[in-house]
């Protein structure tokens, strides 16, 4: 028999939807037929889903649904001038304006209900914070003042507009400068500021790496596991039993290699090749970390919390253990590894035909980097070819193979962005050496092909025999968006290529490959890809829209994401048979919650990853005031111009004050700044002359002074 609180959780929800006003609590058991031996588990299953903002609780001890009290639930995003935006957990609804006297209480990555208070004509709304669902933090990080009877917390993250109020006896240690770690121990208030209590020094502003511990305290992220993680970890035996090896096919005689970056540590993906009288098989292996981390126990617990691995240019915070994660799931050379193997064929133009799922054992014959590979298909580099030789022919069938699948996936509209990513040389000691453009080559495309063929199996494989599972979706971007980038090609003479009102990916894939090679692609893949909604974890299916897929999943990277290792438990299941229906309502039951956390995790994670890689970009540039560049004009705003500057991978903003030989008025539509009486304007794609003025690392901003004639580039004094 079902425990009650299941029936009462079933029926809560239409309870609430037919009542005509917020329920008391006493009214929530009486209606639910709950008896006192089992309220304090329905007061807990009601704290979870007000958490969730599925129910809002309102004053008296009442309960109500969100919608029927006008209210939007989502995150609240600020801005460090005061205001914000919420942005809804339904990923159909735009954004909501928040007006800096209208954030009641709220601070910036709080949970909130916001009740919309303004629909404007071209879709954009706007709205009143009304209730903090749940606050974000508990701990921030910032510098530490002091006034005459009274220190204070100036946050480092400057979405948080507040300053934290010190009483002398919660200073602890710290002293003017310090960068502290904060408990945060009364919340804002409309005519209160927050109250905190230090807990920790963690050095002083100018402190090598300080910036890595700031954003790690402040995202409250650690690289430390628990002991009793530890404690499981060291239980995973280091060998494999020969019981293991025979309940597995066995692939450790076939030529098997693995290609990631000089730097990687962790191995999670290896790639065999072979020809076949009419095409090429494909396997691609991935480590079977299910096998050692079983559902439920501390590692798993820990895994799920973390959700996902996080890399910073001089850390790693890995979701697993360093005994697992460089360790046993790590597919090294020439060790026996278990994997889940995923066996394709193709035919001569790269469609899939047939495949396998299984079970494997392997054995890695090479760790190969991108850069070697990426030598020996495309620079035929004689001294590489001649140390793998007896690799040759299978790399060549990579390179056969990744061009067919990459046309095959363009011909269906996949849309195939080109952004380079900024790459951070960080020395021994912490210090940035230099910020470069991370260039990628064919042998990433190859190994990015290879995997997004084995996630798009087995996503087929689950959803062809109707087994709950984890999707990796993506919806298209909305219409407002779309009209934007309208605009700007039209701008760019490419109006040719406009869109029409039905958005589909593949009329967006075509102006992706036509406008390759002209001066405009940089701006209009990055205007594109800004366009683009997020993409996100969910238990339903509808699509992945950026890879016109219509079935997609995570799968190959279990070591650094959950929802991988979720994907193999599933598909593990499945190859001991028929999953009953017992087990498939258990799956049904605890997906939302996993891709909820998982999406969550996915974004704390690319936040984090984002600050500090601004923040390290910003205390570069502050060694480099009075350098000059040359740069593209990346965004036009009404308050200026901001800039990507060509030697240096780093972003800046030219403000409209800086901008002495006029009066400039921003046109919106042309997407650029004009002089109201020269006429000279600044316009998005254009190629300026700028000198670096000023870093400031309390805003995370590069400031920079247009120079009307191109200067040498000085050298550092």
């Amino acid at each position: 028999m079902k425990p009650i609180w299941e029936k009462e959780n079933k029926h809560l929800h239409h309870i609430l939807l037919q009542a005509d006003h917020p329920l008391l609590f006493k009214e929530l058991m009486h209606l639910l037929k709950t008896s006192k031996s089992n309220q304090g588990e329905l007061k807990r299953r009601l704290r979870k889903r007000v958490k969730k903002g599925e129910i809002v609780r309102v004053g008296g001890n009442r309960y109500g649904l969100p919608e029927k009290m006008d209210l939007v639930i989502g995150r609240f995003k600020g801005h460090r001038e005061g205001y914000g935006f919420v942005i809804p957990d339904d990923p159909g609804e735009s954004d909501i304006y928040i007006g800096a006297k209208h954030l009641n209480e709220a601070m910036h990555g709080d949970r909130v209900g916001v009740r919309i208070e303004e629909r404007k004509a071209d879709g954009k709304r706007e709205g009143r914070i009304i209730r903090v669902l749940e606050h974000a933090r508990k701990q921030l990080v910032g510098r530490y003042e002091e006034a005459p009877n009274y220190g204070f917390v100036v946050p480092s993250d400057n979405r948080i507009v507040h300053d934290v109020l010190i009483s002398p006896e919660h200073r602890g240690v710290a002293k003017p400068n310090d960068i502290v770690l904060t408990e945060i121990i009364k919340y804002p208030t409309k005519r209160r500021n927050p109250e905190g209590k230090i807990l920790q020094v963690l050095g002083d502003a100018e402190t090598t790496g300080i910036d890595t511990e700031i954003v790690i305290h402040s995202y409250a992220l650690t690289d430390r596991f628990p002991k009793e993680v530890i404690e499981a970890a060291k239980q995973v035996e280091e060998g494999l039993s020969p019981e293991v090896i025979q309940q597995r096919i066995d692939l450790r005689a076939l030529p098997t290699v693995t290609i990631d970056g000089e730097d990687a540590r962790d191995f999670d993906d290896a790639v065999s090749i072979e020809k076949t009288e009419d095409g090429i098989r494909l396997w691609v292996h991935i480590a079977d970390v299910a096998h050692f981390v079983p559902e439920g126990g501390a590692l798993d617990v820990e895994a799920f919390q973390r959700g996902t691995s996080i890399y910073f240019p001089d850390k790693v915070l890995p979701m697993l253990p360093e005994q697992l994660s460089n360790g046993i799931c790590s597919l090294k050379p020439n060790e026996d590894r278990l994997c889940l193997s995923a066996q394709i064929d193709f035919d001569s133009q790269g469609k899939p035909r047939a495949y396998q799922l299984f079970e494997s054992v392997i054995r890695s014959d090479e760790r190969m980097t991108y850069t070697a590979v990426w030598k020996i298909i495309r620079h035929l580099d004689p001294a590489l070819r001649m140390r793998y030789v007896a690799l040759l022919p299978q790399f060549e069938w990579m390179e056969a193979l990744a061009k067919n699948l990459h046309k095959g996936r363009l011909q269906r509209g996949c849309l195939d962005f080109d952004l380079p990513e900024p790459k951070i040389l960080v020395g021994p000691d912490g210090e940035t050496l230099d910020i470069l453009r991370d260039e990628r080559n064919f042998a990433h495309q190859l190994i990015e092909e290879f995997m997004l063929a084995a996630n798009e199996t087995v996503a087929r494989h689950l959803t062809d025999r109707h087994i709950p599972m984890l999707y990796r979706i993506h919806e298209p971007p909305s219409p407002e968006r779309i009209a934007a980038f309208n605009e700007l090609i039209v701008l760019c003479g490419l109006g040719q290529h406009k869109i029409g009102n039905q958005v589909n990916s593949k009329a967006l894939s075509k102006i992706l490959e036509d406008i390759k090679g002209h001066r405009e692609e940089p701006l209009i893949n990055q205007v594109l890809l800004r366009s683009m909604r997020q993409a996100r974890y969910a238990e339903d299916n509808t699509g992945h829209f950026g890879l016109a897929s219509e079935a997609y999943t995570h799968f190959t990277s279990p070591i650094r994401r959950y929802p991988d290792l979720v994907i193999h438990r599933i598909l593990k299941e499945t190859m001991r048979g028929p999953q009953s229906d017992e087990k498939k309502n258990a799956w049904k039951e605890k997906l939302p919650e996993i891709a909820r956390q998982a999406s969550e995790r996915e974004r704390i994670a690319v936040d984090a990853e984002r600050e500090l890689i601004q923040q390290k970009k910003v205390r570069f540039m502050a060694n480099k005031i009075g350098f000059a560049y040359t740069g593209l004009i990346t965004g036009v705003t009404a308050f200026g111009l901001f800039v990507l500057l060509e030697d240096v991978f780093v972003e800046g903003l030219v403000h409209i004050s800086s901008l002495h030989d006029d009066y400039y008025v921003h046109d919106e539509k042309s997407h650029r700044l004009v002089g109201r009486s020269r006429k000279r304007s600044y316009q998005l794609g254009q190629t300026v002359n700028v000198v670096v003025a000023q870093a400031d690392v309390e805003k995370w901003q590069i400031d920079l002074n247009i120079v009307q004639q191109k200067q040498r580039r000085r050298k550092k004094s």
